[in-house]
């Protein structure tokens, strides 16, 4: 009994997302029906005309406004802007610099090199704990030796225990 595999669908406001366009903007044919993972991946192959014009003069996305602005989007917030723009809009706030504008990117700035700089960081962390385990892997000595002094079997090399007895029983004689 072969069970028929029904297609993966998604609502328009998912579809949208993955599209990075905003979801009012698009048509309402879009808005109103569920788009499938088939329609969604033909979309993005070759987009319709629709969609070029959106991704080209917008209005875009939150997310997107953001990325153009190079902020993030809670500073885009903290700058007041709550609704979408378009491309010419973002273009003017580029030409601008208002003073929000240049203290978000300041901070999106700070934010990437401090990312870089922990990513740095556990890196020099990581290869000093794969060093660290190597070596404590394979403690040897150039003379063959474990780091400890002592051969394979766990004696001084004078063959002598660790108390300094010779070792071993001898039974009779």
């Amino acid at each position: 009994m072969t069970s028929q595999k029904s297609p993966q669908t998604m609502k328009p406001a998912t579809a949208a997302k993955k599209l990075g366009v905003y979801l009012q903007a698009t048509p309402a044919e879009f808005q109103e029906g569920v788009v499938s993972r088939d329609e969604l991946d033909a979309l993005q192959a070759d987009p319709p005309q629709w969609l070029r014009d959106l991704r080209r003069d917008g209005p875009h996305p939150r997310p997107v406004v953001a990325t153009k602005l190079g902020i993030s989007i809670s500073g885009l917030t903290r700058g007041g802007v709550e609704e979408a723009l378009t491309t010419a809009q973002i273009e003017e706030l580029k030409a601008d610099q208002p003073e929000w504008l240049r203290t978000e990117r300041a901070i999106q700035a700070e934010v990437r090199r401090e990312a870089v700089r922990v990513k740095d960081k556990q890196a020099k962390d990581k290869k000093a704990a794969e060093a660290k385990a190597a070596a404590a892997a394979a403690p040897q000595r150039a003379n063959g030796r474990p780091a400890n002094g002592r051969p394979a079997n766990g004696r001084p090399a004078n063959g002598r225990a660790a108390n300094g007895k010779a070792g071993g029983t001898r039974r009779g004689r």
